[in-house]
C-alpha cells in the first residue's frame, strides 16, 4: 500500500531545511555561528523539527567552508549577522584540527583509490597480455596444423 504522503528522510528535510536558512538568514556566508543559535531559530521559527534543526547545523558546521571559517575567525554572529560573541582559541584549535584531520583523511581515501585503480589497471594490462598470448598461441597452432595437414594429402 502506498501512502499519499511518503515521509521525507530526515537528511532531505535536513538539506532543504539548511538551504531555506542560508536563504533567509546571515548562514550562506559560513561565518561563525553564535553559540545557542539553535534556540534563536526555534524562537523565530516555532514550527521548526528539532532532529531536522540538529541535522541541518551540523551539516553546516561540519562543513570544509564552515571549519575554514572558524579556523580564522575573531567574532561570532546571530542569525542577523549581527557580532555576538569571540571565537575562543579552543573553538579555532578544534576546527584547525578537524580540517586537518579530514583533508588528511581524504588524501588517504584518494591515495588508496589509486593504489585500487592501479591494480585493477594491472591486472586488465596483464589479462590483455594473456588474451594476446593465447591468440598467437592459437594462430600458430592453427598455421601448424594447416601447413601439415597439406603435405599428409
Amino acid at each position: 500500500m502506498n501512502t499519499a504522503n511518503p515521509t521525507p528522510s530526515p537528511f532531505l528535510s535536513a538539506r532543504a531545511l539548511l538551504k531555506e536558512f542560508q536563504e533567509k538568514f546571515a548562514v550562506r556566508e559560513c561565518m561563525p555561528l553564535a553559540i545557542g543559535i539553535d534556540k534563536q531559530l526555534i524562537a523565530q521559527l516555532p514550527a521548526l523539527d528539532r532532529k531536522a534543526l540538529r541535522t541541518a547545523l551540523g551539516i553546516h558546521t561540519n562543513s570544509l567552508r564552515y571549519l575554514k571559517g572558524m579556523a580564522k575567525a575573531t567574532v561570532r554572529f546571530d542569525l542577523d549577522g549581527n557580532t555576538a560573541g569571540e571565537v575562543t582559541e579552543t573553538h579555532r584549535t578544534h576546527a584547525s584540527t578537524t580540517l586537518q584531520e579530514r583533508i588528511k583523511k581524504d588524501a588517504e581515501r584518494r591515495k588508496a583509490q589509486r593504489k585500487e585503480e592501479d591494480a585493477q589497471r594491472k591486472a586488465e594490462d596483464a589479462q590483455r597480455e594473456a588474451d594476446q598470448a593465447a591468440r598467437q598461441r592459437s594462430e600458430k597452432l592453427n598455421q601448424l596444423t594447416a601447413k601439415f595437414s597439406r603435405r599428409g594429402s
